[in-house]
């Protein structure tokens, strides 16, 4: 498939099956995520896959802990997938994936945001080619950002100056894959 074609085709999915996505793919994707593009090619960013389902949904649920609908610009983002802004009543900022990748980055390194969202899409087209289903999720900072979340790093050997910037969770969809959203217009320009 094209890459074109494969970014027209792929959705954000937030309905998951309890299928567990197997660990050569997993494998795969966390590859991707480190071949991504990164600022000066420095490679600052690490990834950390979870395949622990209980993990996950716990992961998920501290996802949600501070969650604030106060600060939220719009108010829909889907029928056949809703979000946490959607639907207050989703207890797992996961959505029930079974599989998660964390995305971490230097603390204070001025590019380290973009570097991380650059190695969840690129996670994001891994998965796509290797029919998993999956979704960028926010909020990783305040995910963290307690005595769990930091013993939790500590555990996963996550060097002290680093922070949580995103999340991709994974998994396979549950219920028919979501139809594209029409394209707004006005959002490209070329001027010459």
């Amino acid at each position: 498939m094209e890459l074109l074609e494969a970014l027209r085709a792929r959705r954000s999915i937030r309905k998951y099956r309890r299928e567990p996505v197997p660990r050569e793919a997993l494998e795969k994707i966390l590859e991707a995520g480190s071949w991504a593009a990164n600022a000066g090619g420095g490679q600052r960013s690490m990834i950390v896959g979870v395949r622990d389902a209980a993990l996950v949904e716990r992961l998920g649920r501290m996802n949600l802990a501070r969650f604030d609908r106060g600060r939220l610009l719009g108010s829909h983002v889907s029928c056949e997938q809703p979000s946490v802004i959607d639907d207050p009543s989703i207890a797992s900022g996961f959505y029930g994936a079974p599989a998660l990748c964390v995305v971490f980055a230097q603390r204070d390194f001025l590019y380290g945001i973009p570097d991380a969202f650059c190695c969840a899409q690129a996670m994001l087209m891994e998965a796509f080619d290797l029919g998993v289903s999956s979704c960028i999720v926010s909020r990783a900072e305040e995910t963290f950002d307690s005595a769990e979340g930091a013993a939790l790093m500590a555990a996963w050997s996550v060097p002290e100056n680093y922070i949580a910037r995103c999340f991709v969770a994974l998994g396979y969809c549950d219920g028919p894959y979501p139809p594209p959203k029409p394209r707004r217009e006005g959002r490209t320009k070329i001027i010459e």
